[in-house]
């Protein structure tokens, strides 16, 4: 058995049960160091921990794989959820490559993705239809995110960015303003969210045309209203749209 086990955003209170209990169980985890560290130092004790830097996620994965084929009760962790961006996807590939899918069975346990996270902390943002893309080059090529980026402005969507910006990248933000500045005003609101319930947490509000002047980083979620947004008593909100079916509320105060 080979579980992939997601972290959540990292404060311990977000880790759902069943992770715990998978961590627990575990002889060898596997991870991220960067991810590794948001782990209680008492969960690990005694357990064979292997971790590895950035870009190193075919030798983690391989590693844990690996781990597994030789008996042990392994977790490979992840932050967030292992599904979204994570590591589930590519264990499976890789499984499948070594002829394995018949004798490593994997378990996914969820997690709270950053993107719940960082609209949990705004507001509700994300209460009709949104989509999500992550600004990094390093495994899709720049053409195809900015189409992404141009369709959901086209169809109104709330768009949440992952890996907004980094110290080597840093123009694609930019970019994506000006397109989205193309299908909606100025004023739009954007929230910016870095450490989504980790340690230093910073809640920003903005507006579009702000956006490219905002400290983001690669621990940031961006989140871009769409014609609807405003923002209520300081929280950003997206409505989904019962004032126009049913008209306007009526107090019962």
């Amino acid at each position: 058995m080979l579980k992939i086990v997601s972290l959540g955003p990292g404060d311990s209170g977000y880790l759902a049960p069943r992770a715990k209990e998978a961590l627990e169980e575990a002889e060898v985890v596997v991870g991220y160091s960067t991810y590794i560290d948001l782990l209680d130092p008492q969960m690990l004790k005694g357990k064979e921990i292997i971790s590895t830097g950035m870009k190193k996620e075919i030798e983690r994965c391989r590693a844990a794989i690996r781990k597994s084929v030789e008996g042990k009760a392994t977790a490979i962790v992840c932050s967030g959820d292992a599904g979204i961006y994570g590591m589930a996807g590519l264990i499976l590939e890789l499984i499948e490559e070594d002829g394995l899918l018949e004798s490593v069975e994997v378990e996914i346990i969820p997690g709270i993705p950053a993107l719940c996270a960082a609209a949990a902390l705004l507001g509700a943002p994300l209460m009709h239809d949104f989509a999500v893309i992550s600004l990094s080059d390093l495994l899709t090529p720049w053409e195809l995110i900015r189409s992404r980026v141009e369709a959901g402005g086209a169809a109104d969507y709330v768009i949440v960015l992952y890996n907004p910006k980094s110290r080597k990248r840093d123009w694609q933000i930019g970019a994506v303003m000006d397109i989205l500045l193309q299908h909606r005003p100025p004023n739009t609101p954007v929230g910016i969210v870095r450490n989504a319930m980790r340690d230093n947490q910073d809640i920003r509000l903005t507006t579009l045309d702000e956006l490219a002047d905002s400290p983001i980083d690669m621990l940031t979620i961006v989140i871009i209203g769409n014609s609807q947004t405003t923002v209520l008593g300081g929280k950003m909100v997206t409505p989904r749209g019962y004032k126009q079916k049913y008209g306007p509320f009526r107090s019962t105060v």
